[in-house]
């Protein structure tokens, strides 16, 4: 082979001098800014392998992995840019306006930018996912309730929006079970994090006006016990939203869609419960590996479970391994009610309704009762008269299932909000005895006359009203003082003052020694309460009523264990040992 020069073309120099001259010529062109410098906060906080939640993980097709991702960069950079505690909020809303403009342009130097552009999905998401980082940036609290939602919808629901839109899922319920299941997501990570928000930020989403009901956001962040019921109230709402968000993995065709949802819900609850059972402010509550391959192993059986709803109303269908049912059935234990003996002695439908009923109960009391502002509280309980019309969650659903199975009256669930909604609000009292006795027919003998229906007796109706007065009676005893806590006193009035306790705050009424004798008048007519009730049962129904007689006898061994111990303070709370229990069930069980 001849040679050939390096240079051939005459008045160039050659290669060997170009290579030498070249770092003069450099030396001397000004530097370009990096545009990643000049925008991002920095490298990225987190990848898709550390979130609190799987992103982009191998159960969705390699084809749009790539698309997620894409899309997850980008919004990654802007929450850190949103998240930088090194930049002032100015800082921070000049960078994500400098984003935005990277988005919508074309010739972009920026990576994370001309990537999502070049994937072409997932920018509308992004728009709006950056005006909700715009709040983070110069925002730290929030109002209400309301707001945190909006926020939500803004920083957390395009993504399954998105997500759907890729695999082409069009089922309008799928698309509220992802709301649903991203805005809990949305809250979790909140709550998780709260502590660490706090420390680099300043920034607080608990709603304000809730903690104004511990006593403002000092106490809040000070005081353990004045925090707690708070942070209760808020994982009510997330756990609400998680049973709406449960039919997802079967509603989506796509099954590897169906798996992540699974994944990403079963996670969710193992969060929620981890954060029922902590405090996040005393160190950050989090999930780990076993949790990831706990909820890996659990998700094809979340996908193929069963759907919501079957066993429809009036099919005759018991219906129990519907996915609304054991969602249901799951609440009811967690709760580890009073009333787990008695529910228990029923069987196949009539178990399924009991519990729908007193998941409904426990649903609107925990309203009534749960640490929140009034309006909403009385917002939760219109909800849910609309829900008696126009089921839309698990628990209505299955409510809605135990009124056409077992013909119960629409107008004892009605009673039982009516008693709720007299519940709402800061502050309580009865005025008198007949009062309460109202008060009684409505929270529990809307019970009564609904659970003798379950059980096959309905003309038991009385029998039910009298045993669901003195239930309550017995709730009014036991919870005095934990009433009290919240400001409210269920014995009547007018015989507290001629008890001689003036009136004033719930905590120094019931501390006073003269609401001893109206607690033990009130006892007695508990006691004749269940009297009546027991005159009152039909013989021919003893076997069918025996999940009520179950109850019967918990609660007035119950009455007597506090007529024993007297009302005078300090009162305990009145319990029933194994051996008690176990002799109360034998003795129920006799024929």
């Amino acid at each position: 082979m001849s040679d050939v020069p390096a240079n051939p073309r005459l008045g160039e120099p050659r290669l060997e001098e170009a290579r030498l001259e070249k770092p003069r010529l450099e030396e001397t062109r000004p530097e370009e800014p990096d545009p990643a410098a000049c925008i991002l906060a920095g490298p990225p906080s987190r990848g898709p392998d550390s979130e609190n939640f799987p992103v982009a993980s191998w159960l969705i097709a390699p084809a749009l992995r790539r698309r997620v991702l894409a899309f997850y960069h980008f919004v990654r950079a802007a929450d850190d840019i949103a998240d930088a505690p090194h930049l002032a909020p100015g800082e921070r809303l000049a960078r994500l306006d400098a984003l935005a403009a990277a988005l919508e342009d074309p010739r972009t130097p920026l990576p994370v930018a001309r990537a999502l552009q070049e994937a072409g999905d997932g920018l509308a998401e992004a728009r709006i996912m950056l005006d909700a980082f715009r709040q983070d940036a110069e925002l730290s609290r929030l109002p209400d309730w309301a707001a945190l939602l909006d926020y939500c919808g803004r920083s957390a629901v395009p993504v399954g929006r998105l997500l759907l839109r890729l695999h082409g899922e069009v089922d309008a319920t799928a698309q509220e079970g992802a709301d649903a299941l991203c805005t809990a997501l949305q809250i979790l990570n909140h709550l998780q994090d709260m502590g660490e928000d706090l420390r680099r930020l300043d920034r607080l989403y608990v709603p304000r006006d809730w903690m104004a009901l511990a006593g403002g956001e000092a106490r809040f962040l000070a005081d353990p016990e004045a925090r707690a019921p708070v942070l209760a109230a808020m994982l009510d709402r997330v756990e609400e939203m998680l049973d709406r968000a449960a039919a997802l993995p079967h509603r989506v065709l796509s099954t590897r869609l169906g798996l992540e949802a699974a994944v990403t819900w079963a996670l969710a609850r193992r969060l929620l419960a981890r954060l029922r059972a902590a405090d996040p402010l005393e160190g950050r509550v989090a999930l780990g590996r076993a949790d990831f391959a706990a909820a890996l192993l659990a998700a094809p059986g979340l996908r193929r479970g069963g759907r919501p709803g079957s066993g429809s109303p009036g099919s005759g269908s018991p219906g129990s391994g519907s996915l609304d049912a054991r969602l249901v059935r799951a609440r009811v234990r967690r709760a580890r009610s009073s009333f787990a003996s008695g529910m228990a002695a029923t069987r196949g439908p009539a178990r399924r309704a009991m519990y729908a009923v007193y998941a409904f109960c426990r649903a609107v009391d925990d309203i009534a009762d749960g640490t929140l502002p009034e309006a909403e509280q009385r917002a939760a309980l219109a909800a849910w008269r609309r829900k008696l019309e126009v089921p839309d969650c698990p628990l209505s659903r299955e409510l809605a299932w135990a009124r056409a199975e077992f013909t119960l009256p629409l107008a004892e669930c009605r009673a039982m909000i009516d008693g709720m909604e007299a519940d709402a609000g800061p502050h309580r009292r009865i005025a008198t005895q007949a009062e309460l006795d109202l008060y009684c027919r409505q929270v529990a003998g809307s019970v009564g006359a609904l659970a003798v229906r379950i059980f096959g007796a309905a003309e038991a109706e009385p029998f039910g009203l009298a045993l669901g007065h003195a239930f309550q009676l017995v709730n009014v005893l036991r919870d005095i003082d934990e009433d009290a806590a919240r400001d409210r006193l269920y014995l009547p009035a007018d015989a507290l003052a001629a008890a001689g306790i003036p009136p004033g705050g719930a905590r120094a009424m019931v501390a006073h020694p003269g609401l001893s004798t109206v607690a033990q008048a009130l006892a007695l007519r508990a006691r004749a309460a269940f009297a009546t009730a027991e005159a009152l049962m039909p013989e021919h129904h003893r076997r069918a009523l025996r999940p009520a007689r179950l109850m019967l006898l918990g609660y007035r061994a119950l009455l007597e264990e506090m007529i024993g111990q007297g009302f005078l303070p300090p009162r305990q709370r009145p319990r029933l040992g194994r051996w008690r229990k176990l002799g109360l069930l034998l003795e129920g069980w006799r024929p």
